[in-house]
Parts: C-alpha cells; structure tokens; sequence
C-alpha cells in the first residue's frame, strides 16, 4: 500500500488517485488536492484537473538523461501549464534522493539544480517571489513525480523567522538551493487554505541532532510552531478554526513509527485531524523525519 493523492471529492465519478510509490505506515493513505475536480485532459506532458479556479496535476518522468535534465524538463512543464496562476503547493518524489550520480553529484542535490534551472528560466533572477511551499522526499527506484496545486487566487509565502530561507542556502548545501517557501497562505473570503511545506530539524540552514530521532522530532516540532505563527494560524495551528488539518509525517526508519506517534499525537494532532505516516528518504542523509501540513479552512485570526 502506498500514499496517494486524490483529485475530486471520493465517490464522485471525476475522482482520481495517483499513486506516490512511498510505502504507507500508518493513518489516513489519501492526501486531497482539489476537492469536485474533473478531468481537464493532458498538457506539456502533465495529467491535469480544473475546478473553481484551481488547476492540479502531476507528471511522472524516467531521468535517463539525468536527474537535473529530467527535473528542469518536468519543471519547465509545470510552469507552462500554470503560466497566468499562482502556484500554491508541490510535491516531489525523488528516486534514490541521497544516492549520487554518475558524475559524484548527490541526487537531491542534481534535482535542486534542475528546479532552479526552470523557475529562474521562466522568471529570471528574482524568482523567489514566485516560489511556493513544497516537499522533496526520496523513494527507492522509480520515476521522478511531481504533483502541484496552482490557483487564480492570490499567494502570500511566508519563511520561518529561524531559519534561512532555503533559496538563500550558501553553496555547501549544493551548486544551487533548493527552490520553495517555508509556507504558502491563499485566502478564499473570510478564510485561508494554509500549506506549510516539509520541515524538519534545520536551524538556520544548519541539520540539528543528526540521526537523533528523538531530537530531530523536537526541533521540527518547534519550526512547525514558528512557520504556524508567521501564517496567522497561532501556535496551535489552526487547532479548532480549520475545517480540516492533515499531517503528513515521512520517517526514513519505519521502526521509528512506535515512539513518533505518541508524539504527533500528543503534541500536534487533535480530534478530527487527519496524519499519515510515510517511509521515506529526506533530502539530506542525516534527518530521520519530515513534517507537513495542510490546514483547510482557517478561520482568519
């Protein structure tokens, strides 16, 4: 059973699930993109659904011509396909994401190469206004996919205040940073849809607690807390102003599973949130966990 991404509300005859090849550990096995959606064909090599404004899809592409081209080609599609909206959120899955390349060039750090690569050819050099909340985790063997969510409405990106902003990472953490928000805000009437990408045990731009389950959880714990507040969610993330919260936990180490839930529940989850636990890589090969968040409906503070 693998972690999969749904387009259109379940049971409706438009709805579709694309799988993300990342083994399921635990918790809710769907993550929805575009609730009502329907199908709105293909397009620069991508599968796409519209509804009410927003435009989700996903493409999957083989890197046998290496990661960085495979990653730039798919990137470059992306941005076609939203040229005219404002990108809300990306997912990635990277195969074999701390393993290296022909050349020496660690895989993650190739595919950071490559995003840049198609935001800055697209944008230009101040690209980092565009860039959206997003996460890269690694899957073994497989296709690079990718799943994005864009939208007409307005985007407000946000950075934790503790840590560098990850376009701004100095050259020891790769030949070019990674592109994308701390958090992504789109504000619908009196309500926000809040996406808080990836976060794990960075301070700074520094790894904290490296292989430390236990501490990596508390320091992640707390930049979630951080980027919370820099979106107008509090400090208790939205917790009983949101129509729905979904926690996604990626775990290098399935065996971690037992001590981490009682954790994210205790200190993260309330009644009537959804949380799903991943097996997973994270993009550097010294962090054993990963969170996000996806919090629907918040009510403006």
């Amino acid at each position: 059973m693998t972690l999969e991404f749904a387009f259109g509300d379940a049971g409706d005859a438009s709805d579709m699930s694309v799988g993300m090849g990342l083994p399921f550990l635990g918790g809710d096995p769907r993550e929805s993109v575009l609730a009502s959606a329907e199908p709105a064909g293909s397009s620069h090599g991508l599968t796409l659904w519209r509804c009410d404004g927003g435009l989700a899809g996903v493409a999957r592409t083989k890197a046998d011509d290496g990661l960085e081209a495979a990653t730039a080609r798919i990137y470059g599609a992306v941005l076609r396909a939203t040229s005219g909206l404002n990108l809300y959120r990306i997912w990635n899955v990277v195969p074999d994401i701390n393993g290296l390349e022909a050349g020496g060039l660690e895989n993650y750090r190739a595919f950071c190469k490559g995003r840049w690569q198609a935001f800055e050819e697209t944008y230009g050099e101040g690209f980092s206004s565009f860039l959206p909340a997003a996460s890269a985790i690694g899957a073994v063997g497989g296709q690079l996919t990718i799943v994005f969510l864009a939208g007409a409405r307005a985007a407000r990106h946000h950075e934790n205040p503790a840590q560098v902003p990850a376009y701004l990472y100095p050259l020891e953490h790769g030949p070019r940073p990674p592109s994308f928000a701390r958090a992504t805000v789109v504000e619908r009437g009196g309500f926000s849809d809040v996406f808080i990408s990836g976060t794990s045990a960075v301070m700074g731009h520094g790894t904290v607690a490296p292989h430390d389950t236990a501490g990596q959880l508390e320091c992640t714990v707390d930049n979630l807390g951080l980027i919370s507040r820099e979106c107008g969610l509090g400090e208790r993330f939205g917790r009983g102003r949101a129509i729905t919260r979904h926690f996604k936990v990626y775990l290098r180490n399935a065996s971690d599973l037992a001590a981490v839930d009682p954790e994210v529940r205790r200190r993260l989850v309330a009644p009537g949130d959804r949380v799903t636990y991943l097996g997973a890589d994270i993009c550097r090969s010294a962090l054993n966990i990963e969170i996000e968040l996806t919090v629907r409906g918040a009510e403006r503070s």
